[in-house]
């Protein structure tokens, strides 16, 4: 799952750096940035971005090419390959089957359908264990791509394009959701898929199907299918999946010898072999490619990366509640949507941005509040009536913070209220008409953006 943990990076460039003996410096120079910054990265107290790591990865191409190709492997493990020239030698070779033309399964791709499929059959094939012989229906694989779908686009609102149907066709489905599916509880995506396959979806499964599952695999057929009409095409490569099937060895053929009674594609043995010694370097390229599509699709966006899949678990709070906790020993606070006095030992904390818009829990976007007050806010953005209240509060904890702890935990803890709110330096973050001017610049802009994705907005609490 794509699921960008803090220190990975951290971890990742430390192995790489050292192994290769390349100084922070000259990833510095390479990148274009201050060293602080990669010192940073380096030991762990900030991540970089999704799109910084895409950065990362061709400085480090630059650099050695086997450099980028670890830190790949080590921080984004089964998420990614880099897609700038070294996708393909990432891609294992094999004297089996044509893993030049799987590695061309996305050219000139407009649309979210040949990613989900691809995705959703290597979800599919992993939980079969690679014991595939047996078909695997359109049906299913629709279901699947449909759930891999979901979150991205009801959770989290992400577009997959102006002239993409996946989210018509969610949008189309009566879908139950249950807390466990909410909560990220539902890790296969198991209750997902169950409530959508028990939709009626049969014109879904043939409108989304009448091209992908054909076109997919055209590139393994590049030269036969050249120069075809468009509608010759599908059955073109029908003919040529199932009677070159043992000799050209496509990805899979099909069920049937024409177009109107396939329902299902037959996995080839040395593919499903292939991809089960090679599913952490597949997985991670065709997530990338992803993640560049979506990326493309949603420049504005925050954090797309944490928002293509559903997330395994949520981070743990810990840390930043004993912040707040630390700030409550020394000032009472009151919670700024209720007025109600807050109590450091029954204090939740509140997204102000929400999460699933950010998904982040970084200190400039959390502040204290009550239990039921949190619960009752959930994912919507507050009225702007709060902002004022909301920056002086964060300017608060900073200074009661700044005057009551360590120097080290201070600089910890102020680290992403430097980075994310572009301030010179922590102690900048003391002066409240400079904090108040950097919230507006930085979160203002995402509310109207979150507005325009569908996130409910102006809030209030009653």
């Amino acid at each position: 799952m794509i699921i960008e943990i803090m220190g990975k990076a951290g971890q990742a460039l430390r192995q790489v750096l050292g192994s290769y003996n390349i100084s922070q410096s000259q990833l510095a120079t390479g990148l274009g940035v201050d060293r602080p910054i990669v010192f940073r990265w380096y030991h762990e107290k900030i991540d970089p971005t999704a799109e910084t790591v895409a950065d990362i990865v061709k400085a480090l191409n630059k650099i050695n090419k086997s450099a980028a190709n670890d830190f790949i492997q080590i921080y984004l493990g089964d998420l990614t390959l880099s897609k700038n020239k070294i996708m393909t030698q990432n891609l294992p070779l094999s004297d089996k089957v044509n893993v030049t033309g799987l590695a061309q399964i996305f050219n000139d791709t407009t649309n979210s359908y040949k990613y989900l499929y691809f995705l959703s059959l290597l979800d599919i094939v992993k939980r079969r264990r690679f014991d595939t012989l047996s078909p695997i229906s359109f049906r299913e694989i629709i279901v699947e791509m449909l759930a891999n779908a979901w979150y991205p686009h009801n959770y989290f609102k992400l577009s997959f394009g102006t002239q993409d149907q996946i989210a018509n066709k969610l949008n189309a489905l009566e879908l139950e959701i249950t807390e466990p599916i909410l909560k990220f509880r539902d890790t296969d995506k198991k209750l997902l898929r169950n409530t959508i396959n028990n939709q009626n979806i049969d014109d879904t499964v043939i409108s989304i199907n009448r091209y992908v599952s054909y076109r997919l695999i055209r590139p393994l057929f590049a030269q036969e299918t050249r120069g075809l009409k468009d509608y010759d095409v599908n059955q073109a490569i029908i003919n040529l999946a199932n009677n070159q099937f043992d000799s050209k060895k496509p990805l899979y053929c099909f069920n049937a010898e024409d177009q109107k009674n396939c329902n299902a594609i037959i996995l080839h043995p040395d593919w499903i072999q292939y991809l089960e010694e090679n599913y952490t370097i597949v997985r991670g390229w065709a997530s990338w490619e992803w993640l560049n599509y979506m990326q493309q699709r949603n420049p504005s966006t925050p954090n797309v990366v944490n928002k293509l899949f559903m997330p395994q678990e949520r981070d743990s709070l810990d840390n930043q509640k004993k912040y707040w906790k630390t700030i409550l020993e020394y000032q009472d606070i009151e919670c700024i949507y209720s007025k109600v006095k807050l109590d450091k030992d029954e204090i939740s904390l509140d997204h102000y941005l929400p999460w699933s818009f950010v998904a982040h829990d970084q200190l400039w976007n959390l502040i204290p509040t009550t239990k039921s007050v949190n619960s009752s806010k959930s994912n919507n953005l507050p009225d702007e009536d709060y902002f004022k209240a909301f920056v002086e509060l964060q300017h608060i904890g900073l200074n009661i913070a700044y005057a009551n702890i360590s120097r080290n935990q201070w600089l910890k803890y102020t680290e992403s209220f430097v980075s994310e709110l572009k301030v010179s330096q922590t102690e900048d973050l003391l002066n409240l008409e400079v904090l108040s001017k950097a919230y507006k610049i930085t979160t203002l802009p995402l509310i109207s953006l979150a507005t325009m994705q569908g996130f409910s907005a102006n809030w209030v609490y009653a």
